[in-house]
């Protein structure tokens, strides 16, 4: 128990020791990419050790001796210069050791540049539920030390700021999604701030509507299919986005379909509010994929239309086989066609004869035209037979 007492009582001595045994000066400086540095080793003079014994390192690499000065009995220094950005957002780590490598103290180096203004904000809603903002830093060049990007936003009419908490970094730049609850009918201002130790900057301000920024779900249900054996159409359907059949709104919508080995989509605008659409021009005997978007319009009286949605998953369908359709050996379908356009074109030509100054056709019609032609086959049967016999 006294040999732990008299441990704890050593302690505060043992570790004051340690931790001044040397000293780099300045410890954890900021500087510009480009900036010049000149750095000291001070060492404790209970370690016995001479400046000219000790060498330097930064990020484990040893830089040259024609860079050092000792200054006195106690110090060596270093200098450097037009430093590069640091290469690990922690700071570049100076090391001060001994001959025989063991590291007497150490620095972080955070070398770069002073944040520029943001770019490219833009806000969005999913289904008029929430919001969310995506922008991107501003610059051509990396700042190389940490910088706190923060979204801030208010109601037009109201003074109280409030941050977007849930910030996330993507390759170039950020997205927030705001977690309080959404106004609607009340104009939002929104804007980003972004600071680090060597400076901070504002973008510009976003005024909007959330009604004017509503984005959908992709439609729904859709479905490609052939229409009957025309080779050269499919027919596409689907249905509205589900989360928005209780809100007042028409759809925009917007196809788009590949051949199965292209990469190349051919898109089509001008659908309207249709929930269904015939492609027409395609190649026989082809696979087709098939994606669809929409955007609403008008939604809760927005004068504005909203942001398109992402697109739907692909749905495909194949065109029939021109060749195959043409090939066919199917005697009988064809004994029927040419029937059938032989009938109509009798039908066509008795009704000129017989119903000249009809507005219309009706069933009626059509069945005196049955009985006529019945009596006709009849007539001409008996005199085949007649002629034989």
């Amino acid at each position: 128990m006294i040999s732990f007492l008299f441990l704890l009582l050593l302690a505060p001595y043992v570790l004051f020791s340690f931790t001044y045994v040397a000293v780099i000066s300045p410890q954890d400086p900021v500087l510009r990419v480009g900036s010049s540095l000149t750095a000291t080793c001070t060492l404790s003079a209970e370690l016995g050790l001479h400046p000219s014994s000790l060498f330097w390192t930064l990020n484990g690499v040893r830089l040259s001796s024609s860079t050092y000065s000792i200054v006195s009995s106690n110090i060596l220094s270093i200098e450097l210069h037009s430093l590069n950005g640091s290469q690990q957002r922690s700071g570049d780590n100076l090391m001060c050791h001994r001959a025989d490598g063991r590291i007497l103290a150490g620095s972080c180096l955070y070398v770069g540049m002073p944040p520029e203004k943001p770019v490219n904000l833009t806000c969005w809603s999913h289904n008029a539920k929430d919001l969310s903002c995506r922008w991107r830093v501003g610059g051509s060049c990396e700042t190389h030390i940490p910088t706190k990007h923060t979204l801030k936003y208010k109601l037009r009419w109201h003074e109280k700021e409030n941050e977007c908490e849930n910030c996330i970094a993507e390759k170039q730049g950020y997205v927030c999604h705001i977690s309080a609850k959404i106004a609607l009918f009340t104009p939002y201002e929104i804007w980003i701030e972004v600071t680090n130790q060597l400076g901070s900057t504002t973008s510009d301000i976003l005024s909007l509507d959330v009604l004017d920024v509503v984005t959908t779900d992709p439609p729904a249900n859709v479905q490609v299919s052939r229409i009957g054996t025309l080779e050269d159409q499919l027919m596409v359907r689907w249905t509205s986005p589900p989360e928005l059949k209780d809100i007042l709104f028409q759809a925009k919508y917007q196809i788009r379909y590949r051949l199965e080995d292209s990469a190349e989509w051919k898109a089509f605008d001008n659908i309207g509010n249709l929930t269904s659409c015939r492609l027409a021009g395609l190649k026989p005997g082809t696979v087709y994929f098939v994606q669809l978007r929409c955007k609403p319009v008008g939604i809760f009286g927005s004068r504005k239309p909203g942001i398109w949605s992402d697109w739907s998953h692909p749905a495909a369908a194949s065109t029939p086989s021109g060749l195959l359709q043409r090939g066919s050996c199917d005697h009988k379908g064809t004994e029927q066609n040419s029937t059938l356009r032989q009938e109509l074109k009798q039908f066509f030509g008795w009704v000129r004869k017989h119903a000249s100054g009809c507005s219309s056709m009706s069933i009626k019609l059509y069945d005196q035209w049955r009985v006529w032609l019945q009596k006709s086959h009849r007539t001409r049967n008996q005199v085949l037979q007649d002629n034989n016999s």
